[in-house]
């Protein structure tokens, strides 16, 4: 448990604090580096997920309704998010001196709201780790952690590429990483405790997994098809994505 609170904690947050190395955020192998997170991510979603809920749970269809629910669900948030979760980075333009603090204001709300819509996300991460008794031995939560892990590395990178800008300081964009950081611990203390006292019941905490299997498909699948824009083949992307579905495959029969 303490190994996967710091994990969680010090993955975005290490990532987050890169943006102070990098002079360039639009660099080819930060591009790279999201999309082989985001066939990781997938692939662990469809060969390891999706599966284990299948076989575990008794009303199938209830299953699926969920994985729906969170894949729009996600589709929702991104409109608040503006895709930061798979690494899109918006520079918006320069705004005039006119109505400074006007403006001002507007990039404190607008970047409170990207902050929190990223956070529920990473909430509900989290607390797809409390081990549900059903799930049985055989559900890997490594496998899905590292998937959590790789996926939130380039997004905490994202944020504070974008906040900085908004903000117009990477200083002022280091409590909203800070508060990004915690969120997922914090959705699996929450979780694991809701599930040791039973408030939440093996069954909820499987639907809870379900709805987050949809905002992992919607991430994912966003992240592979938006790297390449114009459909051309790269070869370089191609075998950035097969290595992430092989990592994937690995970690489920491997491990």
């Amino acid at each position: 448990m303490i190994l996967k609170l710091l994990v969680l904690f010090l993955t975005p947050l290490l990532s987050g604090l890169l943006i102070y190395l990098v002079p360039k955020s639009k660099g080819v192998n930060y591009k790279l580096l999201l999309v082989f997170s985001g066939s990781y991510l997938f692939s662990i979603t469809v060969i390891h997920i999706l599966p284990e809920l299948y076989k575990k749970s008794e009303a199938l269809e209830l299953i699926g309704l969920f994985v729906l629910a969170g894949f729009f669900l996600q589709h929702l948030l991104e409109y608040f998010t503006s895709g930061v979760e798979h690494g899109h980075i918006h520079t918006p333009s320069h705004h005039s001196h006119t109505g400074h603090h006007h403006h001002e204001h507007e990039r404190n709300v607008s970047a409170l709201v990207l902050l929190t819509a990223l956070c529920i996300h990473a909430f509900l991460e989290g607390g797809m780790l409390a081990q549900p008794v059903n799930m049985g031995p055989l559900y890997d939560v490594n496998a899905v952690l590292l998937g959590i892990a790789l996926h939130r590395a380039p997004a905490a990178f994202a944020l504070m590429t974008v906040l900085a800008f908004q903000l117009r300081s990477k200083n002022k964009a280091l409590p909203h990483l800070i508060g990004f950081s915690l969120a997922a611990p914090a959705g699996l203390i929450l979780s694991t405790y809701l599930a040791r006292h039973e408030i939440l019941s093996a069954t909820g905490l499987m639907y809870l997994y379900a709805l987050v299997s949809g905002n992992f498909l919607h991430i994912s699948t966003t992240i592979v098809v938006e790297s390449s824009p114009e459909h051309h083949f790269n070869a370089r992307k191609m075998a950035v994505v097969i290595l992430g579905a092989l990592l994937a495959i690995g970690a489920e029969f491997l491990m």
